[in-house]
């Protein structure tokens, strides 16, 4: 039985090596691009710098644009947040607003993407589209409404705590640093004491 040395086994494996390599440059193989008709998606695009909307870090992006609809988003070289990096949430921030129809290929609007706030109304089974001004109406007087009815001045032994246990308030990733800031003040200001961030959750 022959015995492999340390350095038998670092030869075969140094020979195996250099031979899959020239194996590799040698000839075609699947690995080599293709000679093939390509239309590039971004070949007549406008290209436009702007910041990742998914969390508070702040990268930086290029949207190409054509026709002013976005056929392309990644990241940008450029920025000195991410050097071209993206995340799989910031690539796909193209297919929040566009799809591929799998069956032609062609770019469609993804049919999934809401425009508008949607609105259910208390019992009911039905959602419906209504405008960003009544909504935010809407909202601001459910606000006021639970804060009013809610709000505590003192505990029972006195101490001064002007909160409300009635109203949460949950961040998402998709604001920046300072909307987060502004977002945070308000809730303390209006007493709210369940405050946190998804990021964190």
């Amino acid at each position: 039985m022959y015995e492999v040395t340390r350095r038998d086994f670092f030869r075969v494996l140094g020979t195996a090596f250099a031979a899959s390599s020239l194996a590799s440059l040698s000839g075609t193989a699947p690995g080599f691009a293709a000679e093939t008709d390509l239309s590039y998606r971004i070949k007549d695009a406008k290209e436009s710098t702007s910041i990742c909307c998914f969390c508070s870090v702040g990268c930086g992006g290029i949207a190409s644009v054509v026709d002013g609809k976005m056929v392309a988003f990644e990241g940008d070289p450029d920025h000195p947040v991410n050097r071209g990096g993206m995340c799989s949430k910031g690539v796909s921030q193209f297919n929040m607003l566009n799809v591929y129809d799998p069956e032609t290929g062609e770019l469609t609007p993804n049919p999934n993407r809401l425009q508008k706030p949607m609105y259910r109304a208390a019992g009911g089974t039905k959602w419906e589209e209504v405008e960003w001004d009544w909504a935010i109406e809407k909202i601001a007087a459910k606000v006021k409404e639970t804060r009013d009815a809610t709000f505590e001045t003192k505990t029972a032994d006195g101490v001064t705590v002007n909160r409300t246990k009635a109203i949460a308030q949950l961040g998402g990733a998709g604001l920046d640093n300072e909307e987060c800031a502004a977002l945070s003040k308000l809730a303390r200001a209006m007493g709210i004491l369940y405050l946190e961030h998804q990021a964190r959750i």
